[in-house]
C-alpha cells in the first residue's frame, strides 16, 4: 500500500508517518521509484504500536523510540517483556531534599528499606533495577513528608503488586507472534497503569464514602 492508504488504514495523517520515519520510530518502506514506497502489514503494526505509546501511553518520542528499539532487539517473549519494562521512564522525581548530608542519610536508609523489602518479598530484582531506585527515590520522598511508609507497612502493597504482576504477565506470555506480543507487552506494561491509579481509586472512593455511611448513621438523632 501507498503512504495515502497506510494513513487512511490507520488513521494517522501522512505528515505524522514521515515524521516518525525521520524520527527513527517507523521503518522505511519498499522503494518503488524516486519518491514512492510501498508499506506492508508490519508498518500498521507498528503504526498502531507508536499511537499506543505516544497518545494513549502519553510518552515522548524519545521514550517511545527506547521502548521500540528494545521490542526490535529481543528474540523472545521474556526478553520482549524485560526490554519494554526497562526501558519504560520510571515513574519518580528525584527528591530535592535541603542538606546534602542529611540527604545522603536519607537515600542511604530509604535503599536499604527497599533492599530489605525486596529480600521479604524473595524478589528476583537486581540492585541496578531502575525500578528499584526509582522506589528508594519515591520512599525517600514520602518520609521527607512524614508519611509512615515502613517496609513492613509496604508488604502489604507488595503483596497486592505481585498479584497483579503474575496477571500482567499470563496475559503478555499468552501471545507468541511478536508484533502481537510486543504490542500487548506495551499495553500491559506501560499503558495499564492509568486503568489501575483508577481503579485504586475508585475503590478509594468507595471506602470513603462508606466510612462516611457508617459515620452518619451512628450521629444521634
Amino acid at each position: 500500500m501507498k503512504i495515502s492508504e497506510l494513513s487512511r488504514t490507520t488513521g494517522v495523517p501522512v505528515a505524522s508517518i514521515k515524521y516518525f520515519r525521520r524520527e527513527g520510530l517507523l521503518p522505511a518502506g519498499r522503494a518503488t521509484a524516486a519518491t514512492l514506497a510501498e508499506y506492508g502489514d508490519e508498518h500498521v503494526q507498528r503504526l498502531r504500536l507508536i499511537k499506543a505509546l505516544t497518545t494513549t501511553g502519553g510518552l515522548s518520542i524519545a521514550a517511545a523510540r527506547d521502548v521500540l528499539t528494545a521490542v526490535d532487539r529481543s528474540d523472545s517473549t521474556d526478553g520482549t517483556l524485560k526490554a519494554i519494562s526497562y526501558a519504560l521512564p520510571v515513574p519518580v522525581t528525584q527528591s530535592p531534599g535541603a542538606d546534602a548530608e542529611e540527604e545522603t542519610e536519607a537515600a542511604t536508609a530509604a535503599r536499604a528499606d527497599v533492599a530489605g523489602l525486596i529480600a521479604a518479598m524473595d524478589w528476583q530484582v537486581p540492585d541496578t533495577s531502575p525500578h528499584v531506585q526509582g522506589l528508594a527515590v519515591a520512599l525517600q520522598e514520602l518520609r521527607r513528608l512524614d508519611a509512615d511508609y515502613r517496609p513492613e507497612r509496604l508488604v502489604a502493597y507488595a503483596e497486592l503488586a505481585r498479584s497483579i504482576a503474575r496477571l500482567d504477565l499470563e496475559r503478555a506470555a499468552a501471545l507468541e507472534d511478536s508484533p502481537s506480543l510486543a504490542e500487548q507487552a506495551v499495553v500491559v506494561l506501560a499503558l495499564s497503569g492509568p486503568m489501575l491509579e483508577l481503579l485504586r481509586r475508585l475503590a478509594q472512593e468507595d471506602q470513603v464514602r462508606r466510612r462516611t455511611t457508617f459515620e452518619d448513621d451512628d450521629t444521634p438523632a
